[in-house]
């Protein structure tokens, strides 16, 4: 009867909150299913498209398609070279897009078509017949075109959780549940994949171009079609004023993400720790070279290893919530040196029977490990564009993957460690020949057990050295769960008064405000001081609540602080000049902004406003004089609703024009493609006519909005007592 109950209650809350999210969530369930679904689509995508990626350590291209390290190295560095602008473009796609359905949905579809025809042109390619010159030239101009098709897909699926909601703790835990759901494409490929390769080729190898010809096509195919869940059942969701103009310059966009400090941090923990994979294909190899197992075993292996990426994703949750993302990633950092130095003593001894499975047993633990600081990766970006959108008020989540490219920089140079590590550990076309080999695949050289033991030991050793400069950034990450809960508030708070209309519901923000008073008297408990567990629980919550409310009570009480009274003062200057008084105003000089004190976190933050205001104004200033010599006029945003709404007419009569039976349908709905190419045309040019607009006019602009943001905030004791007039019980 529990039992019963038990079941009859769950399918009650799925079905109430299939549509509408659970309390205090923003998701509902319908989003989450098909953002997990369609993940298993998006995927099979990923799982053949990431084999076709240049890297230095890749089986496809090196020992399936044959091109040497070397070779391959070099054109690892012109596509990395190519992606540079390609990723520029995208970014400033994604941060200045003004499409109805959002800013990441739309190039799941868009991009996902062509990276999937792509990837079947790439693997259908008749390498066998191609020199190694020729080889390398196709497989660089496919990356090039994977550079932005493929990794602009994979980028919208990835960051779509960042805007999807606000609420760090429940991304957290939708990651864990598409984490779960999508890993199943891979699990399925690769179970299957050795199976069909035996079948396919009648060998016991993984390096045959017709098992990939034979599975790959259906894969991609498969993948698309599924991943248009993603496309169709979720909604994003954005803490900014509706009303908030989406137009932001590359180089503006650029400095202020290069002063996000914990960009930074997380992406040097990705470039110092590059070696930490080194070992990855190890195991592969043992199978493939020396016969460690039948393909059966291996696909039994293959199955259990990719498991190991399940378990963190039920883990992960309670872990988050137990001790924070920091620690999270620092103890499985430290635990993961350890877990890759014991891989030592086993690939000195490839050669015994079953020590396959022994080295399994630590790549289980380390995927373990690896895959839960996998996990915090999606969360932890997307808690930093928060702390981003909350120190420059633009939401500019592309411009991160356009600083990244600093680390595709780093990347050419220390990409270049492994292949010269496999070069001088004696994986190179000198030694094959000396063993007898003909040179033309330089990997037969793993053939021999000294040259196996010897080349495995050394990736072994640079994976712990890798692993051991991974963890050492994550000490200096200080941006917890609550702070950034704290954020989305204060967000909130800002984006209700940037939009503010008489009769709008004040009930979110109220909520905020009377919290953040009701803790204001209250001094936080030491945890460590508390040993009941139930009594804990309600102590952390307490002092979660006490630090939020700090938070927002600073945010309400800024411009009566001396930063905040300087930074209000300055902004009634510029709004007092006027639209076009920006041309006289002065601004803050570097010696100015560098003789500033940087105490306290207020006067950090100021300093951060002055340096953003000095180089608006200086842009302002070049914008008029090439845009607006006669002064500036304001923009006209009716014009771009007008021609939202033409074009929103179009799409619905071309759909109902697609489902008639009339006999001129053809030419009706060609016609009405021809108009909204039109008016899509008047859209673009509109917009960008707005972009410049609100370039030349920025520091006006946002002088105007910080001054009634000063006004609203004195307003804040009116504002509260109408609400609990208005809204007091019967």
């Amino acid at each position: 009867m529990k039992i019963k109950d038990t079941v009859t209650k769950a399918v009650s809350i799925v079905k109430n909150n299939w549509s509408t999210p659970p309390k205090d969530r923003f998701m509902t369930y319908k989003e989450i299913t098909s953002l997990s679904v369609g993940g298993i689509g998006v995927k099979f995508i990923v799982y053949c498209i990431g084999q076709m990626i240049i890297s230095t350590g890749n089986a496809l291209l090196a020992n399936t398609i044959g091109i040497d390290p070397i070779p391959l190295y070099i054109i690892y560095i012109i596509s990395l070279l190519s992606g540079f602008p390609l990723t520029a473009l995208r970014a400033s796609m994604i941060d200045n897009t003004r499409n109805m359905k959002g800013k990441y949905r739309p190039y799941i579809l868009s991009m996902g078509i062509p990276t999937a025809i792509l990837g079947i042109g790439f693997i259908l390619m008749p390498y066998e017949h191609m020199s190694m010159f020729m080889k390398c030239t196709v497989v660089l101009a496919y990356n090039i075109g994977f550079q932005f098709f493929y990794n602009f897909f994979n980028d919208a699926y990835d960051s779509l959780i960042n805007v999807l909601s606000p609420n760090s703790i429940e991304r957290s835990d939708v990651l864990s549940i598409r984490s779960i759901v999508e890993n199943l494409s891979p699990s399925i490929a690769n179970i299957a994949f050795p199976l069909l390769a035996k079948m396919i080729t009648g060998q016991n190898t993984l390096y045959n171009l017709k098992a990939y010809r034979v599975s790959f096509p259906p894969m991609l195919v498969a993948g698309l079609l599924i991943s248009i869940l993603v496309y169709a059942n979720t909604e994003e969701k954005i803490v900014q004023a509706k009303s908030h103009f989406i137009g932001i310059k590359f180089s503006d966009a650029f400095r202020a993400v290069v002063h996000n400090k914990y960009f930074w941090i997380i992406s040097l923990a990705g470039w110092v720790g590059f070696l930490e994979g080194a070992f990855a294909n190890i195991i592969q190899w043992m199978y493939n070279y020396r016969g460690a197992c039948s393909p059966a075993q291996y696909a039994l292996i293959v199955a259990i290893s990719g498991n190991a990426s399940l378990w963190p994703n039920f883990a992960g949750p309670f872990l988050i919530r137990k001790w924070g993302k920091k620690k999270v990633l620092i103890y499985s950092n430290l635990l993961n040196i350890v877990f890759i130095a014991a891989m030592l003593p086993i690939v000195s001894n490839s050669s015994a029977p079953g020590i396959i499975w022994l080295l399994l047993v630590f790549i289980f633990i380390n995927q373990f490990l690896t895959s839960l600081g996998f996990l915090m990766g999606p969360s932890i970006n997307a808690d930093i564009r928060d702390y981003q959108q909350y120190v420059t008020g633009e939401r500019i989540d592309g411009m991160f993957a356009a600083v990244g490219l600093i680390g595709s920089v780093i990347t050419m140079f220390t990409g270049m460690v492994l292949p010269v590590i496999y070069d001088k550990s004696g994986l190179n076309r000198e030694v094959a020949i000396s063993l007898g080999y003909s040179g033309s695949n330089v990997y037969d050289v793993l053939y021999n057990e000294e040259y196996f033991v010897r080349i495995c030991s050394i990736l072994v050793v640079a994976s712990v050295i890798g692993a051991a400069m991974n963890v050492i950034p994550y000490f200096f990450y200080d941006l917890s769960e609550t702070r950034q809960k704290a954020i989305v508030n204060v967000l909130r708070i800002k984006a209700f008064f940037e939009d503010y209309k008489d009769g709008d519901d004040f009930s979110e923000i109220y909520s905020i405000i009377r919290d953040a008073r009701d803790y204001e008297n209250r001094q936080t408990v030491n945890l460590k001081t508390v040993k009941d567990r139930k009594a804990r629980k309600l102590v952390k919550e307490e002092n979660e609540k006490i630090e939020i409310s700090e938070f927002v009570r600073a945010e309400l009480n800024r411009f009566n602080e001396t930063c905040g009274k300087a930074e209000l003062c300055f902004a009634k200057q510029i709004a007092a000049a006027g639209l076009n008084g920006v041309m006289r105003i002065e601004p803050p000089t570097k010696n100015e902004i560098k003789s500033l004190p940087r105490n306290t976190e207020s006067e950090k933050d100021y300093i951060r406003q002055m340096k953003m205001l000095r180089s608006s104004i200086l842009t302002s200033k070049k914008s008029i004089i090439k845009h607006y010599p006669e002064g500036i006029k304001e923009f006209d945003v009716s014009v771009i609703e007008t021609l939202f709404a033409e074009e929103d007419r179009l799409n619905e009569e071309m759909r109902k024009i697609a489902q008639s039976d009339s006999s001129d349908r053809k030419t009706v709905f060609n016609e009405l493609k021809i108009q909204k190419k039109t008016v899509g045309r008047k859209i673009r040019q509109a917009a960008d006519e707005n972009a410049i607009y609100h370039r030349a006019a920025k520091p006006y602009l946002d002088a105007v909005r910080l001054v009634k943001l000063a006004e609203d905030y004195e307003k804040i004791d009116v504002f509260m007592a109408e609400y609990e007039q208005n809204h007091q019980p019967c």
